[in-house]
């Protein structure tokens, strides 16, 4: 470890620094109420969505202005994502999976802004939303078919002695979605910035003759703005096929 007198040595990069979980006014101590760099972050995209689908929509002209109609457009999409995967049924729940889907295109985008903390790359964050979505399609899923949600784990299809087998398979691949759900949004969150970062450390490097970094965090930017869409599409996605399971478990 150098001491005070030595000069650290050699390329300096932390890429997973960006990811760290700071106060939002100084200080080392965090408790449950300290506002962090994660609290502001989600709580400006909060305010984007409901700038987005409330004060943009208040107007509701024929004639749609441009935030308008990006809603509208979102609206849309998500709707017809619901009502194609889900079915008519799952169009009550609509509500609730357009919260979701606009909050994480928000918290994924806001997170390419230099500077900025993406919200979506702690799985604290995408943990307690895939827990929510598991604890609301099992709970529906018991209340609308009683015992007979039970037979989402039995396959009537497979020969009789496999049965048995498939239940258990199913059973241990039914808790671990809100693992694989949480995990595959962070995830690639964190692994895009990440690359980022270590590029842009080669890149400062250099200095001058960085045109091969530079344009490599550009292509990888290009794929992150693609990546933050799809993932909130990917994450909406899920939630309605799991939904599906709810509202019809049977094979």
């Amino acid at each position: 470890m150098a001491t005070e007198t030595e000069a650290p040595s050699g390329l300096q990069i932390h890429p997973m620094d960006q990811f760290l979980v700071k106060p939002l006014f100084g200080g080392d101590a965090i408790n449950f109420y300290t506002p962090t760099n994660v609290t502001f972050w989600m709580a400006l995209s909060v305010l984007c969505v409901i700038g987005l689908l409330v004060i943009g929509t208040r107007g509701r002209a024929i004639v749609p202005n441009r935030i308008q109609s990006i809603a509208e457009l979102a609206y849309g999409f998500v709707y017809k994502m619901v009502e194609d995967v889900a079915g008519k049924d799952g169009l009550k729940y609509f509500p609730y999976i357009m919260t979701l889907f606009i909050f994480i295109v928000f918290a994924n985008f806001l997170g390419l802004i230099p500077m900025a903390f993406t919200t979506t790359s702690h799985i604290a964050v995408t943990a307690t939303m895939a827990l929510a979505v598991f604890f609301f399609v099992t709970i529906l899923g018991i209340v609308k078919n009683g015992f007979g949600f039970l037979s989402l784990f039995w396959i009537s299809a497979a020969p009789l002695v496999l049965r048995p087998i498939l239940a258990i398979i199913e059973v241990i691949s039914y808790f671990v979605r809100p693992v694989s759900h949480s995990i595959r949004l962070a995830g690639n969150m964190m692994a895009g910035h990440a690359v980022i970062k270590v590029f842009a450390g080669f890149a400062g490097v250099l200095g001058v003759g960085a045109i091969a970094p530079v344009a490599a965090i550009t292509a990888v930017y290009a794929l992150e703005v693609l990546v933050s869409f799809i993932q909130a599409y990917v994450f909406a996605i899920l939630t309605c096929v799991y939904l599906k399971d709810a509202l019809h478990p049977h094979h």
